[in-house]
């Protein structure tokens, strides 16, 4: 499994990046609060995203195994560029980064 880190998360926003980030969590959770530029995770985007293109997915934290079976559904789907973010909302919102979602209001 690929996995990339918070700094190295944090770096691709900054610079914009080309890709697509994806919170796997309810819809409640996802509402609440989120990494700036997510969207959420809906069982149709094997249709409509770009099996080239980079997919970095998460959940809330370590624990959560959400974003691990969201994964192994893209490669599955033959997605080729799919990283996983494990420490996940708590690890970004521990070191202070922005965050978006009703909570942040």
């Amino acid at each position: 499994m690929n996995t990339i880190n918070r700094e190295e998360l944090k770096q691709k926003l900054d610079q914009r990046a080309n890709f697509t980030l994806v919170n796997c969590l309810d819809e409640w959770m996802f509402k609440e609060k989120r990494i700036p530029g997510s969207i959420r995770f809906e069982k149709g985007f094997f249709q409509t995203l770009n099996p080239k293109g980079e997919i970095i997915v998460y959940c809330s934290n370590p624990g959560c195994t959400a974003s691990v079976m969201v994964y192994h559904q893209f490669v599955e789907h033959g997605f080729q560029n799919v990283w996983h973010y494990p420490g996940g909302i708590a690890d970004w919102e521990d070191s202070g980064y922005p965050m978006e979602g009703e909570h942040f209001h």
